[in-house]
């Protein structure tokens, strides 16, 4: 069975992290990614240090699987034909420019709309295309910070925690693909093409969700809480012996399988702690036992306990200890794929899985313009004199 995809081609101009993500995601779901390039400088994390293998960055490598590189001059007239004549054969043009770039190139939703009405026009930005911020510059800290993200997480008294992975950015990526595959979806009823407009700024508040109604209805402003949860106990981290475990033990018969484990079977039964309410009011006194108990055996053996007596519960993996847990290999989540340019590296898989789909198939991250020459014929019949006419004037 084909992939999900197959058949829709995007013309992708993004760069760095939540423009690429995006596509990746398109390319990996069976999309043919158009990854337009400037000649001669392409992506900017293409040299993205510190790590690299064989002159590639290892940042590019992972954000541009499943797509070919196509180098275009878009401030050359026949530069911007080129792109004119691929539109009208494609599906979604993608961009991640400061909002006012496009258009300055000719290239907005409404010029597009003229040479393809049925495009999807789709951008993820700080900001979005409208608001008094839209043309400031914007990253992934920044609106995990203005979204009021960072003022929660955390240790209480402590300053503001920057997410590890970096939420601003791929949360973007995420609705982004969410806003294209909808628009593709209204398109195969309508026939007409959409605008896709994503602010990563308004993913972190959309993402906010109970907290923003907590403090919408009852005024409650979100403070850090460390691993722990404001309204359900018990939910956090807690060291063992020789390392550490989160548990999520606060619906009434998990805890008491929690309690069970840990040899606290008369807890379960106490006022204090044998209702969510209670367990919440009384949050400082149970931790401070459970805390006790934790310590006397190892991450290894509560776990062994925990599996047996259903109690949710996980150690904490650093990543190469995640990459590694069976339950992540037996999906399909670290992946082999094989380069020409670097030949064999391993990387982490696609998450969504389809049926009929028995295996996505990964194609390596292309070298600056490896494809430009191919697409150029195949797609758009050009001749092998005119291509090196464009090449020789270095629109391409």
């Amino acid at each position: 069975m084909s992939q999900p995809l197959e058949g829709i081609r995007v013309l992708d101009l993004t760069h760095v992290l939540a423009g690429p993500f995006c596509t990746q995601i398109l390319g990996d779901l069976g999309a043919e990614v158009i990854k337009i390039e400037r000649p001669g400088v392409g992506d900017p994390t293409r040299r993205m240090p510190p790590h690299t293998m064989k002159d590639q960055s290892l940042y590019f490598m992972a954000l541009n699987r499943n797509k070919k590189s196509l180098t275009l001059d878009l401030k050359a007239p026949e530069g911007k034909e080129i792109f004119y004549e691929l539109t009208r054969k494609a599906e979604v043009v993608m961009n991640n420019f400061t909002p006012g770039t496009m258009e300055k190139l000719g290239l907005g939703y409404e010029e597009l709309k003229k040479v393809n009405p049925k495009i999807i026009w789709a951008s993820v930005t700080g900001y979005g295309q409208t608001g008094p911020y839209r043309e400031r510059p914007s990253y992934d800290i920044i609106v995990q910070a203005m979204g009021g993200a960072m003022s929660y997480t955390g240790e209480p008294g402590k300053p503001p925690v920057r997410c590890g992975i970096p939420i601003g950015d791929l949360g973007g990526a995420v609705f982004a693909v969410i806003g294209i595959l909808s628009a593709l979806v209204s398109r195969s009823i309508t026939g007409e093409g959409r605008m896709v407009d994503i602010s990563m700024l308004d993913v972190q508040i959309a993402l906010h969700t109970y907290r923003a109604k907590y403090y919408f209805v009852a005024g409650e402003v979100p403070q850090p809480v460390g691993t722990a949860h404001v309204s359900n106990v018990p939910l956090r981290a807690y060291r063992t012996k020789d390392s550490a475990l989160v548990i999520e033990a606060y619906i009434d018969h998990f805890f008491r399988n929690l309690c069970k484990n840990m040899g606290l079977e008369h807890l379960a039964d106490d006022p204090r702690f044998s209702t969510r309410a209670g367990r919440l009011k009384n949050r400082e006194e149970l931790d401070r036992i459970l805390e006790e108990v934790f310590l006397t055996k190892t991450t290894e053996e509560w776990l062994e306990r925990f599996v047996k007596l259903e109690v949710p519960a996980g150690p904490i993996n650093t990543v190469d200890k995640a990459v590694a847990d069976p339950q992540v290999l037996s999906r399909n989540m670290v992946v082999e794929i094989d380069s020409p340019h670097v030949g064999k590296t391993r990387d982490v898989g696609c998450p969504v899985k389809v049926s009929g789909v028995d295996q996505i198939r990964y194609v390596h991250p292309p070298a600056l313009g490896e494809h430009t020459e191919r697409i150029l014929m195949d797609h758009l019949g050009y001749s092998g004199s005119k291509i090196s006419d464009l090449r020789s004037k270095k629109v391409i």
